[in-house]
């Protein structure tokens, strides 16, 4: 069964103003529209389009808890969609964050209950019992964000090119002690720890780190860490003061290009700076921020859940089972995100249930039954469609359970 589903984008601060209308040809609000999501999470469950086809539910989150077996399957055992996709919006730098692994969030989530704290008390952490991995695909030509710890050994590059720019007579005590502090290879918690409380000392190291970042490159600078500069410029004038400027330095700053992906684990301390792309996770709301946000921020929490493993840009390279089909496959079952991209029909067979956007041209799926979708329509795909054959020239994003 083929549902029509829409929603409202969210008006967050930090969203593009025109980013989505313009993917999808509709009209723009006016104001920041910064995600829209198309699932069943309580935040915003999608709507209904045409709701006599669901018995009269009027949104996907009523439907599911109406009828699971008709949306999830005869076996299933949960009425909650396991996942939720997104059009994501960065007109600005989000928080940095990082999500709990599904032991973190299932003791966090009874942690905070039995200690009485409101689900929507705003220093409240875990709001859930699920882990949020999450990947994230670029629509737009460039999808910038920062995701994950460099090495010690490149983070203290950096920071050597900063203290060179300083040049000779200035006063360097701050930086030098942000040095010393990253000094050893197993330094990073405690250095991570140290830059999060923020204090006084703090305060020196991120406004003298913040001017070196804005000056003329010193001569012999190869270029290198440019754009962590430029970033490092760009936090500061948003969150002046805010101990996340530095820690912007300590991890890898990514430029995706078009149709490029990240996938982002557990533990994974990341932050999306600019642009458009299409957003899968888990559907939870578990988010431990580690600042640039005027929201709660708990750093002991935040380490606890932090993996400071050192580790390569996470891309991930899709599988191509046929020509203009794409699939991306994390290592958790929550989801999978398909891409067609038109050309000639391909096949994708679906294990549960799932959700599709056409964001260009029209593009019928087929199953047991059959929709078509036209740029910027969305439906909703029951578990007994089976496998899904793709046909038309357009781009269909297809997310389903792994």
């Amino acid at each position: 069964m083929f549902v029509g589903i829409t929603n409202r984008p969210r008006p967050y601060a930090w969203g593009s103003r025109t980013a989505i209308a313009e993917l999808l040809g509709w009209e723009p609000s006016g104001g920041p529209e910064a995600e829209l999501w198309l699932g069943a999470h309580s935040g915003s469950p999608s709507r209904i389009v045409d709701p006599a086809a669901t018995g009269g539910a009027a949104d996907l989150a009523a439907w599911i808890a109406a009828d699971p077996s008709m949306t999830l399957g005869p076996h299933a055992h949960s009425a909650r969609l396991p996942f939720l996709l997104k059009l994501l919006a960065a007109g600005s730098p989000l928080s940095l964050q990082a999500h709990p692994t599904a032991q973190q969030a299932r003791e966090g989530f009874r942690r905070e209950n039995e200690a009485g704290v409101p689900l929507d008390a705003p220093h409240r952490n875990y709001r859930d019992e699920h882990p949020k991995p999450e990947l994230v695909y670029a629509l737009s030509e460039r999808f910038e964000a920062l995701c994950g710890f460099r090495s010690l050994t490149e983070s203290r590059e950096v920071l050597g090119v900063l203290r060179r720019r300083a040049g000779p007579g200035s006063q360097l005590a701050p930086i030098d002690a942000l040095l010393e502090r990253a000094a050893a290879d197993d330094a990073l918690p405690d250095l991570v720890e140290w830059l999060s409380r923020g204090g006084d000392d703090i305060d020196a190291v991120v406004d003298l780190v913040a001017e070196l970042a804005g000056r003329t490159p010193a001569p012999g600078e190869d270029g290198r860490f440019d754009a962590a500069f430029a970033t490092t410029t760009d936090l500061a004038e948003e969150y002046p003061g805010d101990p996340g400027i530095i820690v912007s330095l300590l991890l890898n700053r990514v430029s995706l290009r078009r149709g490029q992906a990240l996938y982002l684990p557990a533990g994974n301390i990341h932050a999306y700076l600019s642009g458009l792309g299409v957003e899968l996770m888990a559907a939870s709301d578990n988010v431990l921020r580690g600042g640039l946000t005027p929201k709660h921020v708990d750093v002991p929490e935040l380490l606890n859940v932090l993996d400071f493993t050192p580790r390569a840009v996470p891309v991930l390279v899709p599988e191509s089972p046929s020509p203009g089909l794409e699939v991306y496959r994390p290592t958790v079952p929550d989801f999978v995100l398909v891409r067609f991209d038109g050309g000639a029909p391909a096949t994708f067979p679906i294990q549960g249930p799932a959700i599709a956007i056409c964001t260009r041209g029209a593009v019928t799926l087929s199953g047991t039954s059959s929709t078509r979708l036209d740029r910027g329509s969305a439906v909703y795909i029951t578990p007994d469609e089976g496998e899904i054959t793709f046909a038309g020239d357009g781009e269909v994003f297809l997310a389903t359970s792994g």
